[in-house]
């Protein structure tokens, strides 16, 4: 067991959540559906559909809104495994802080869960730093289905913002932006990419020191100067709007 996986070993056990001592299962029939990204097997394993965000629903969570189209993901993740038997593949991190698993899901007869959620448009993609397996072929479903206004993608909840009107893209939640980088810059090993003249009102990318060997580097990172990207990730006001990028995943390059 390698030093992330003890850990999160380690962080389940403390935390009295399911531990699954014998490594994460491969296989199991999906028993429940919680919501268009969650599903629970008969075996109790809690997974989370690994490398996509579909609408959310309040659950538990007292006061929270309910996102258009949360039920109809539901439903679309319903049909395509309930009382399925699934095979379960982990390309990174395989267990979160809740004790969920992280993978992605295959029922008998080849279905890729995460593949035909996005197809639907009834999911985003949605990748992280060490768990990006598979994010090409997610990104180009994605891709198709906003081009077709498939589902999330016919409604402006969801809707591409553009870097060009910083004052429209929401604060304090996860958006896909649009823009070319006006400035593309390294200050003491942090990376930040500038979409508009004034960086107290334009939207900006940041990168960590941390981080941006994934990212090619001072080199790499400057040569976004000019280009037009596509930006993915949650949006905080740290002056105008803001995303930090932990990995390449989260900018495209836009033709």
């Amino acid at each position: 067991m390698n030093t992330l996986r003890a850990f999160a070993f380690v962080a389940v056990l403390l935390a009295g959540l399911p531990v699954w001592a014998a490594g994460a299962p491969a296989t199991g029939r999906v028993a429940a559906v919680t919501d268009g990204d969650t599903v629970t097997l008969e075996s109790g394993a809690e997974i989370r559909l690994v490398g996509i965000q579909a609408p959310k629903l309040p659950l538990s969570r007292a006061g929270f809104p309910m996102w258009p189209l949360a039920e109809e993901a539901k439903a679309a993740a319903e049909a395509l495994c309930l009382g399925q038997v699934v095979t379960l593949a982990y390309g990174g991190r395989e267990i979160d802080r809740y004790g969920r698993l992280l993978a992605q899901l295959h029922t008998a007869d080849g279905t890729w869960v995460q593949g035909a959620l996005l197809e639907r448009g009834m999911a985003r993609v949605y990748t992280f730093a060490d768990n990006r397996a598979r994010a090409a072929e997610m990104l180009a479903l994605e891709r198709r289905a906003r081009d077709a206004r498939s589902g999330i993608w016919a409604n402006g909840f969801y809707a591409v913002r553009a870097a060009s009107a910083p004052a429209h893209i929401p604060i304090g939640s996860f958006e896909l932006v649009e823009g070319r980088v006006s400035e593309a810059a390294v200050v003491k090993g942090r990376g930040y990419l500038n979409f508009g003249p004034d960086r107290r009102t334009d939207f900006t990318v940041t990168v960590a020191p941390r981080s941006m060997r994934g990212f090619g580097g001072a080199a790499g990172f400057e040569a976004y100067r000019g280009v037009a990207l596509r930006v993915r990730g949650w949006v905080e006001r740290r002056d105008g709007p803001m995303i930090e990028a932990t990995h390449p995943e989260q900018i495209e390059v836009l033709k």
